[in-house]
């Protein structure tokens, strides 16, 4: 991946990413630093690894590797997350039944939201 004066900073620090340091996320796509020239100085943001099932190089992000945990102050149930939203539960169920807001059933058929999609989710509209 070329450098460019517009391309974009590292995912994880946010700092311009010199050539010999681009590597991109197979996980989400984006730029970090990866130092692939032990020549030149530099830290790394991320890991590359020979997949063994694929034998093929895979490239993470920090961000990636190291996800924040969830708080379960933001999980919601269908009930909360009509609330958060400003719509009725109904709405909620249907939507989630569609597919248009990320959530998981559990054994004893609640439905469960994560708030940040719920608020993403009350953006868009129905």
């Amino acid at each position: 991946m070329p450098q460019t004066a517009d391309s974009p900073p590292c995912r994880v620090c946010g700092l311009t990413v010199a050539r010999h340091m681009e590597a991109s996320c197979s996980t989400c796509g984006a730029l970090y630093h990866l130092n692939q020239r032990v020549d030149l100085p530099g830290d790394d943001c991320g890991l590359v690894w020979i997949n063994e099932d694929h034998l093929g190089l895979e490239f993470a992000c920090n961000i990636c590797l190291n996800p924040a945990p969830v708080d379960l102050d933001d999980v919601l149930d269908a009930a909360e997350a009509a609330a958060t939203a400003g719509i009725t539960q109904e709405d909620v169920e249907r939507a989630a039944s569609l597919g248009k807001l990320r959530h998981r059933r559990t054994a004893g058929g609640m439905l469960l939201f994560r708030r940040g999609d719920v608020i993403e989710f009350a953006g868009e509209g129905l």
